[in-house]
């Protein structure tokens, strides 16, 4: 029997990504775990409104996703645990500014450039609806086809209750294919 636990956001675990945006013309970082797919080429960002990186998103209408993998999760950390309001973390990370004036981070295996369309305002919290202008990938994660390789691109996922990074796991199956052949009725 289940029991009713009120409210309580449950789509957890989410990937992990430091978000990127020029504020006051340096490259600025900040931790998420709130993203998601909006469609096959936009996607939702969410951050608190008090973050200081929402100022250069407003501004610019741009920002980067870069994929955290567990090479670069001690940096990435940090970037979620100090203000850029406070301390100037453009350091942080090697980067380049990508075509549309984005910041990308060079260690990311996976980065996408995203151009801002709209922005939904709730309590507490802006998501800014993105449209992917372009996405970059370190060939060791792609496939031969050029597809991003999941298993060998091993991104962190973030857990909220309990505030952890887990590690993505095995394959269970192939999707839409576990049914194949047999009567769902029986």
């Amino acid at each position: 029997m289940k029991k009713h636990i009120g409210s309580v956001l449950a789509l957890y675990p989410t990937p992990l990504a430091v978000v990127g945006a020029m504020v006051e013309g340096k490259p600025n970082w900040v931790l998420v775990g709130h993203l998601g797919i909006t469609g096959h080429d936009r996607v939702l960002v969410s951050l608190s409104d008090a973050h200081y990186t929402n100022r250069g998103i407003r501004e610019s209408k741009v920002l980067s996703i870069n994929i955290v993998d567990e090479a670069m999760l001690k940096k990435a950390d940090y970037a979620g645990c100090v203000s850029g309001a406070r301390e100037d973390k453009s350091e942080l990370f090697p980067c380049h500014i990508a075509e549309g004036g984005v910041p990308i981070i060079d260690q990311a295996p996976v980065a996408m450039a995203c151009t801002v369309e709209d922005v939904y305002k709730t309590e507490g919290f802006e998501s800014f609806i993105c449209k992917i202008s372009a996405t970059y990938a370190e060939e060791r994660v792609l496939t031969e086809t050029g597809k991003i390789d999941y298993h060998t691109l091993k991104p962190v996922l973030f857990e909220m209750p309990t505030y952890e990074y887990l590690r993505t796991g095995e394959v269970l199956g192939k999707c839409m294919s576990l049914n194949k052949g047999e009567d769902q009725h029986e």
